[in-house]
């Protein structure tokens, strides 16, 4: 399983964010910048961070990006799936409509669901705080 660049990316974006944020906002090009990461980039990862609510945008001369609420407070998982979508590990335990002809009688279900329950379990307990310390 392997995470996309968008999901690894708003993690560092959205923990650089919480390391750097004091009483000003953080310019998206001083992340850029400490990250390797192209403004260009961090703009559409950060415009769909704060759609999902973990980061507020600050308009003018002192502008940025703040955290929406307290670092202990927003998930990685939160993060990850605002920048992905669900992150489950098999296709027959997501969203999705799927015409699975085993799916009634499927006999490695419980171990994908497991795995799903173990991985949104961690996720879910790692906070942005615990990242950018």
């Amino acid at each position: 399983m392997k995470t996309s660049s968008k999901a690894r990316y708003s993690l560092r974006l959205i923990a650089d964010i919480a390391r750097h944020e004091g009483a000003c906002p953080v310019p998206l090009a001083d992340v850029a910048r400490r990250q390797g990461i192209s403004v260009k980039y961090l703009e559409q990862l950060a415009k769909t961070l704060a759609a999902a609510g973990c980061l507020v945008s600050v308009r003018g001369a002192q502008g940025g990006y703040r955290l929406a609420r307290a670092a202990e407070a927003i998930s990685a998982g939160e993060v990850i799936r605002a920048a992905e979508g669900s992150f489950t590990p098999v296709i027959c335990l997501s969203d999705e409509l799927i015409d699975c002809p085993l799916q009634s009688d499927c006999s490695t279900a419980r171990f994908w669901a497991g795995l799903c329950s173990a991985i949104d379990s961690y996720i879910d307990n790692v906070s942005i705080a615990d990242l950018s310390s």
